[in-house]
């Protein structure tokens, strides 16, 4: 009996291969073709060791640093519009040295704590409330709905009526600036526990409680710390507005005050302490979120 045109007999390929009635497919096309190995630079989604990150964070720094020493340079007038790397410097070394620095950091860096405690604090309890129970999510929607699009820099006056000028204006500024983006943002993080692991746990036995304690809160950790870091910007900025508020010290209140005389060496400065304030938060933020859950990095 002929083959097929198609089919052809197959020939050795080993000592112990069978012999079938059509070619045996190429080893290749069995097994896949191996790619070419990616450099770890461009890896997609790759393993990047400490040195190489360390490296290229430096790296990307210097380019902004000698682009900011370019333009400083070429600009006309650069001291009076834009400070030079080593003005600015300067500008620091002498806010340092007169004390000014510590006390205004100190201040700022208070308020921000309090106030943004404050609102991590409520999102937490409500965010956690609104992704878990469907009957508080539609209780609190429209009330959320409705305040988050208020800016809170409108309430300023009002605060000033009803607070007066001392350090509770500031602070609640901060709070109602942040906590209902943190509250939203929390809720949308429980609402990703998956549902096979509340199923599971009633299963297991666990009541409604435990369940929340055990289950929606400890899975929602790495995600709660991502929401704060995140919105700890919001918390800064909110800061700027707030001090403006008959403040006598603070990091803002100090740019404010180098504005009036000009001094942008000074107001330059500041704004590298507030980026360097942001960087350290955000690396101890991620920092605590790989300690506390381990099992959700990356």
């Amino acid at each position: 009996m002929s083959l097929p045109a198609d089919v052809q007999p197959a020939t050795s390929i080993g000592a112990d291969a069978p012999m079938t009635g059509v070619r045996a497919a190429p080893v290749a096309a069995q097994h896949g073709v191996r790619g070419r190995r990616h450099r770890a630079l461009l890896r997609i989604r790759g393993h990047l060791g400490l040195g190489w990150k360390i490296g290229l964070a430096a790296f990307g720094v210097g380019v902004i640093v000698a682009l900011w020493a370019v333009a400083a340079a070429n600009t006309a007038n650069s001291k009076s519009l834009l400070p030079t790397p080593a003005a600015t410097w300067h500008a620091l070394v002498a806010l340092q040295s007169d004390g000014v620095l510590t006390t205004d950091l100190w201040a700022s860096v208070r308020r921000v704590l309090i106030g943004y405690g404050i609102s991590v604090a409520i999102g937490v309890v409500i965010g956690v409330a609104i992704g878990t129970f469907t009957s508080v999510e539609a209780y609190f929607e429209a009330q959320v709905g409705f305040l988050r699009y208020i800016p809170a820099s409108a309430l300023t006056p009002l605060f000033l009526l009803w607070l007066g000028i001392g350090e509770s204006p500031k602070i609640w500024l901060i709070v109602i600036g942040t906590v209902f983006y943190n509250i939203l943002m929390i809720a949308d993080v429980a609402r990703a526990v998956p549902r096979e692991l509340l199923n599971a746990s009633y299963t297991l036995g666990a009541g409604r409680m435990t369940v929340v304690r055990r289950v929606i809160l400890r899975h929602s950790v790495p995600g709660i710390i991502d929401v704060a870091r995140i919105n700890l910007a919001a918390a800064w900025l909110m800061l700027v507005v707030a001090e403006l508020l008959a403040a006598q010290e603070g990091l803002a209140y100090q740019i404010i005050r180098a504005q009036r005389f000009r001094a942008v060496d000074t107001m330059f400065a500041l704004l590298i302490v507030f980026g360097a304030i942001g960087l350290c938060s955000d690396l101890f933020l991620r920092w605590l979120r790989n300690v506390t859950s381990p099992w959700a990095r990356p």
